[in-house]
């Protein structure tokens, strides 16, 4: 930019150093002071153009440097981001292996409690049939003492009977 300024600015001075030289010759001083008038603007104008143009390019540039800045800046808010939500989904599914854990967990506690009092009913029916076969056997065998002891009742009678016919028989034949 300063060397299109530089440029334009020895080109200027060329021309106003030239152009007396050459008008020099002419007698006419509205002819000399319009030619340089003239070559003042043109060289000017491209100055100015080229300080204009070279103006334009340096803000281009800034402008391409700031968009740069910029992309770089939402690629890595974008990662940061990407990572959060990689984050909070991993959360989420740690909570909620830990949340089907806990319920299977509970499940099994609940099976085993059911398990158990199932043994405990199963213990106590057959605790309970024990004592009734218990009391079965002793009933049977209180009958059976029972009838033992009535059979002795009736073989003694039978005996003492006999005995009787047998003093009796004795006595008649006597």
């Amino acid at each position: 930019m300063k060397r299109h300024f530089f440029t334009a600015l020895a080109l200027t001075v060329a021309t106003v150093a030239i152009a007396p030289t050459t008008k020099a010759a002419e007698f006419e001083p509205n002819m000399t002071q319009q030619s340089r008038y003239e070559v003042l603007d043109r060289g000017g104008s491209k100055a100015i153009e080229d300080i204009q143009t070279a103006r334009l390019e340096h803000l281009d540039n800034q402008t391409k440097a700031v968009e740069d800045i910029q992309a770089v800046r939402l690629e890595a808010l974008d990662s940061r981001s990407k990572g959060n939500v990689h984050t909070l989904r991993l959360e989420h599914l740690d909570n909620q292996s830990k949340a089907i854990e806990d319920i299977q967990a509970a499940r099994l506690e609940h099976l085993d409690n059911q398990t158990k009092a199932v043994e405990d009913i199963q213990a106590t029916r057959l605790e309970h049939l024990n004592n009734q076969s218990k009391a079965v056997e002793n009933i049977q065998s209180a009958r059976l003492e029972h009838l033992d002891n009535q059979t002795k009742a009736v073989e003694d009678i039978q005996a003492t009977r006999l005995d009787e016919l047998d003093s009796r028989s004795k006595a008649a034949v006597q």
